[in-house]
């Protein structure tokens, strides 16, 4: 079967002290947000997701997200991470990883087939070179580079460093999402429009970054922006992940200036309940018409 995009990353067990020291446990990562916000925008989509099955069940982890094809691969271990937020915004945060995942082998992607092969893994070591590039013969490459800057210390704390085989592998990539803090850290500037036109100089076709005010892309043509509109950051967790996965699913039938607003317009809503975007397609159509048009 050929799916519209598929996910590989892991499902993670999340521990969230907020500011006011309430204390959440979920299922958290890329592709547990990616593939809720891939399905209610009509893809059809799979997640080929790793895990310890004692530790998470997939499917209480999707159970409000049935139209998407979960494929399950077992791990020693699933990943947990724990995350205190000191600011209501949640945009301040000490996170720490206790455990990871087995790394993906290129063996388990065989058979597989998308129009678009979505990297959504949490730290580096999930997800490496070789895996990167039997992806790329598979779809469109769609590489989150949290996943290959993100390191995880001996105390458990992840600090950001540079990923060394960007420009070997960056010339694979047809859509490349970081955050502010990611892009600088990758090309040395805290200018979001120069970081995009470096890291499409190295071979990325669009590039998107994400920031706490707006959605950049850059196609090495034109700079395109939207803004964040959210009335309230109750459900900051996931921005980035839901973002970078409506715009991949959106880019499949559509050009960039409508799925960049659709993917803001998405996002903005989602930021205002925690958790994934459990919203349908004409919800988002709504909230476009009524605060982006």
């Amino acid at each position: 079967m050929r799916y519209d995009t598929l996910i590989i990353g892991q499902v993670c067990l999340d521990r969230n002290t907020d500011f006011d020291g309430t204390i959440e446990e979920t299922y958290g990562g890329a592709a547990l947000f990616s593939g809720y916000a891939f399905a209610a925008m009509g893809n059809r989509s799979a997640v080929l997701v790793k895990r310890n099955p004692d530790s998470i069940d997939l499917s209480a982890a999707y159970q409000r997200c049935k139209s998407i094809t979960i494929l399950p691969l077992d791990s020693s271990e699933s990943t947990r991470m724990e995350n205190v937020y000191f600011t209501a915004d949640r945009e301040r945060r000490d996170s720490r990883c206790s455990s990871v995942i087995d790394a993906y082998r290129p063996e388990e992607l065989a058979g597989l087939d998308a129009s678009i092969c979505h990297i959504a893994g949490l730290v580096r070591g999930d997800i490496g070179t070789d895996v990167i590039k039997a992806a790329s013969k598979i779809g469109d490459l769609a590489v989150d580079v949290q996943c290959l800057l993100r390191c995880v210390e001996p105390d458990g704390h992840m600090t950001l460093q540079d990923w060394p085989e960007k420009r070997e592998l960056l010339p694979l990539v047809s859509f490349l999402k970081t955050d502010a803090a990611e892009a600088e850290v990758m090309t040395g500037t805290e200018d979001r429009i120069e970081a995009a036109r470096i890291l499409h100089d190295w071979g990325a076709k669009e590039v998107m970054i994400t920031h706490n005010t707006e959605v950049l892309i850059f196609d090495g043509k034109q700079i395109y922006t939207a803004p964040l509109k959210a009335r309230s950051l109750a459900g900051r967790t996931g921005r980035g992940d839901t973002t970078f996965a409506c715009y991949l699913g959106e880019r499949l039938h559509s050009d960039i200036p409508d799925a960049l607003t659709r993917a803001a317009a998405l996002v903005s809503l989602k930021m205002e309940t925690p958790g994934p975007y459990l919203g349908t397609r004409e919800d988002m159509l709504s909230y476009l018409s009524t605060y982006y048009s």
